[in-house]
């Protein structure tokens, strides 16, 4: 009987995608679009500007080599965060509080996982719709994990909440200002214009979301030998609490210092424009005060953080040489290469083929530009005229944009924050890969049909922009 096939350690995933991507640079040709400075300074590329580099410049061996620590130098914002909020939470869990939560949440619904796996999808895809909250949900993961091991529910669970209301919550965002303000601003309709559709669409989605991971869910209740972490060890492995303490008024103290620390992030990234290094400082701050608020001396609080930090270093790893993916590609000069290959095919489709085929392409280009506004700048000055040739009007683009970005956010692995999520979940990549991609299918599917309708019944065309014609330079 053949053995089964076993799949490698992430660190090995990321680093062969890393070579192959090493590899294109050698294939592909390199070309450019030129670019304009936009008033918040990112830079746009100009449509019909392509062309192909007048010398080609192969990057070496030694230029591999030296990717990976210039990735994590790259990628330090999300590293750094990733191993503060591992070490604030390893206090946290010092102080009792996070035990006697989770033994509350257990007598309330512990047999009722259904309500807590909607309510988690519900909320984080209501935060990522609203004001675009990705990293923000990396102190919940190990608190997810310890609630659902203690309900006999394993990682995969606790991971596959977090990350389905992440992604859908960006795929069909309504404010988003990381990705719709912009996409919407570069395709020149109206700031939040076509608000209607994606409201409409935003519970449906969660649905979608919320059936996947309850069935998971219920299947791994009824036979524990099918779940996807068999035999995996958890990071929690040793520190099951069984006896809960009750929830005293030390502990409401923290998690009320808790919530406020989550207000003051909220209004730190909508009025301030704060983002990891800021939210670092903040959660420092969080730990300085559950050290007093649990009456933990200096000493102890200094080792839990150190042990904490400790248990997420192969995380920070990974995070770091996920970053490497683009980073070669950036430094090859293909990749708006690829994006221009990829754009080509649309002009001999329907209107509504091309719309999906926008979806495809926004998907497979998120690979190699993670960033959701980075992907804006670069894809949307291109498929915006594109859909003026095609007739895919200009709202359905961004949405297509929208869809593609924040859904495939959930599986790429040159995503810093899902790596980081599963890295501290103990979740190996090609597990949680087993685990997303049916979902991820069922939600381009629902995403295709969106967009074909759309299309079809001329959503956006009461905001498309006159468009003069193009004179070339």
């Amino acid at each position: 009987m053949p053995k089964t096939l076993k799949v490698p350690h992430t660190l090995v995933l990321l680093l062969a995608m890393m070579f192959v991507a090493y590899l294109a640079t050698w294939i592909v040709p390199q070309g450019f679009f030129d670019t304009v400075e936009t008033a918040n300074g990112r830079q746009a590329v100009v449509p019909g500007t392509y062309q192909v580099a007048a010398e080609s410049h192969y990057l070496t061996p030694w230029d591999f080599l030296t990717a990976i620590p210039r990735a994590f130098a790259a990628a330090q914002d999300v590293i750094f965060f990733v191993l503060i909020v591992g070490g604030v939470l390893a206090i946290a869990r010092a102080t009792g509080t996070v035990d006697a939560l989770i033994g509350r949440l257990l007598e309330k619904h512990g047999d009722k996982p259904q309500k807590l796996i909607f309510a988690v999808v519900f909320c984080f895809a209501l935060a990522s719709s609203a004001i675009g909250t990705a990293g923000e949900y990396i102190p919940f993961v190990l608190i997810l994990v310890a609630l659902c091991k203690a309900m006999r529910l394993d990682a995969m669970t606790a991971v596959g909440m977090i990350v389905a209301g992440y992604g859908i919550g960006y795929g069909v965002s309504a404010f988003n200002p990381f990705t719709v303000l912009i996409a919407q601003q570069i395709a020149e309709v109206p700031v939040y214009s076509g608000l209607w559709l994606r409201l409409a669409i935003f519970v449906p989605f969660v649905l979608i979301g919320f059936h996947h991971v309850w069935s998971y869910t219920k299947q791994v209740q009824a036979d524990p030998s099918r779940s996807l972490m068999a035999g995996i060890p958890c990071p929690l492995e040793g520190k099951e609490t069984h006896d809960y303490p009750k929830l005293n008024r030390r502990h409401q103290l923290v998690l009320l210092s808790f919530i406020a620390t989550l207000v003051i992030a909220v209004w730190g990234i909508a009025t301030k424009g704060w983002y990891l290094y800021e939210l670092g400082g903040l959660f420092v701050a969080w730990g300085l005060v559950i050290t007093v608020l649990g009456k933990l001396d200096a000493n102890t609080a200094a080792n839990k953080f150190i042990e904490g930090t400790s248990d997420l270093v192969t995380t920070a790893i990974l995070i770091g040489v996920a970053r490497g993916i683009a980073l070669i590609l950036d430094d090859g000069k293909i990749l708006h290469s690829l994006v221009y290959g990829m754009s080509l095919p649309l002009s001999y489709v329907s209107a509504e083929i091309s719309a999906v085929g926008m979806l495809v392409i926004q998907t497979l280009l998120n690979t190699f530009i993670p960033s959701g506004s980075g992907q804006a700048y670069v894809t949307m000055p291109l498929m915006a005229p594109l859909g003026d040739l095609v007739g895919v009007p200009r709202q359905v683009a961004v949405l297509a944009y929208q869809f593609g970005d924040g859904f495939s956010n959930m599986i790429i692995p040159t995503n810093a924050v899902l790596m980081g999520i599963i890295g501290m979940a103990g979740v190996p990549y090609g597990q949680w890969f087993k685990f997303c991609l049916p979902l991820l299918v069922k939600l381009m599917i629902a995403a295709s049909v969106v967009l074909i309708a759309a299309t079809f019944f001329g959503y956006g065309l009461d905001v498309q922009p006159q468009i003069a014609a193009v004179v070339s330079q």
